[in-house]
């Protein structure tokens, strides 16, 4: 005869499997596995920094807790507002009608919420860094809950996004210097033009509807061959970027080994997706930059590594 589970031992597994979906629910919400995308950036500039500053390009633990705390914080409150602010456009949006908010699983209360508490993570994160880091906070939060209502005033839309996600790159060296220098604004150039891109091919999918809906985007504004060709000159630039931070940073031949391969995804990207077919946009969305990202932060930790070595 089976054995009778302790109602205390039931109701706690029944609290616990609760309490994780929940969470799961709450990371669905915010897309965290797309923080990928700029926390490499903003290590990235973290490492550089500390190389220029003090010719080990290691900044310490404890740069490298509170960047990760504040750049995940957010991206969690940017994420989380995007959403609840645009919860009754998702909701008339078949693509994106299931997401949290529209779908009930979140409620707006809940989400802003989130958004809240992830804004005062960040502030606190941004306080144990610098008094820069924490002076830029109030501006950090205009780009990050503004986004949302840009796409309802102009196709410029994705440099918003751009700006916004780029300011990861630049903090990262901020949080080392408490200061801005050329190769902080590259940095943020490279990130802004490769979010501009990426967006752009993003927003594609969504071209008849943001029409049908008064939804501005460069892809509504120009048409899909239009909007990717403008797509391939932000990455286009993105590229040159990069290889300009290599020379603003005197870095060595293996950042500029990882920045062809980055020209490499760049490429992929483009060629995977054209106005006839966009079943793979979001292999070009995600798993390309997500690699993208990944090679940055590679690129620099192994420049960094050999500098410091030799």
């Amino acid at each position: 005869m089976a054995k009778s589970v302790p109602p205390v031992q039931a109701l706690c597994c029944v609290v616990v499997s609760e309490g994780v979906a929940r969470v799961k629910t709450y990371l669905d919400l915010v897309k965290f596995e797309h923080t990928v995308f700029a926390l490499p950036f903003a290590y990235a500039g973290m490492l550089l920094a500390s190389m220029q500053t003090s010719g080990t390009g290691w900044p310490g633990w404890a740069v490298l807790l509170w960047v990760t705390v504040a750049m995940a914080a957010a991206r969690t409150a940017a994420m989380g507002a995007n959403r609840v602010i645009d919860r009754y456009i998702d909701a008339r949006n078949p693509r994106t009608a299931a997401r949290e908010v529209p779908s009930g699983k979140v409620s707006p209360a809940q989400a802003w919420a989130l958004v809240l508490g992830s804004l005062v993570i960040m502030a606190f994160a941004a306080a144990q860094l610098n008094p820069l880091c924490l002076a830029l906070m109030p501006l950090a939060v205009v780009f990050l809950i503004g986004y949302p209502y840009t796409k309802r005033y102009t196709w410029l839309c994705h440099a918003w996004l751009g700006v916004t996600d780029g300011a990861a790159a630049a903090g990262g060296w901020i949080a080392v210097t408490g200061e801005f220098a050329p190769a902080a604004w590259v940095l943020w150039a490279v990130v802004i033009f490769w979010m501009i891109g990426l967006d752009v091919i993003y927003a594609t999918m969504d071209r008849d509807f943001d029409v049908a809906n008064g939804i501005r985007s460069i892809p509504a504004r120009f048409g899909i061959a239009r909007a990717l060709r403008l797509a391939a000159l932000s990455h286009a630039l993105t590229f040159a970027l990069l290889l300009l931070v290599g020379w603003v940073t005197d870095a060595s031949g293996w950042y500029y080994l990882a920045a062809l391969v980055m020209g490499g995804i760049l490429l992929f990207e483009h060629r995977i997706v054209n106005p006839n077919d966009l079943a793979r946009v979001n292999v070009a969305f995600f798993d390309a930059n997500m690699w993208l990202a990944l090679t940055m932060l590679a690129g620099v930790v192994v420049d960094v590594t050999w500098r410091t070595l030799t």
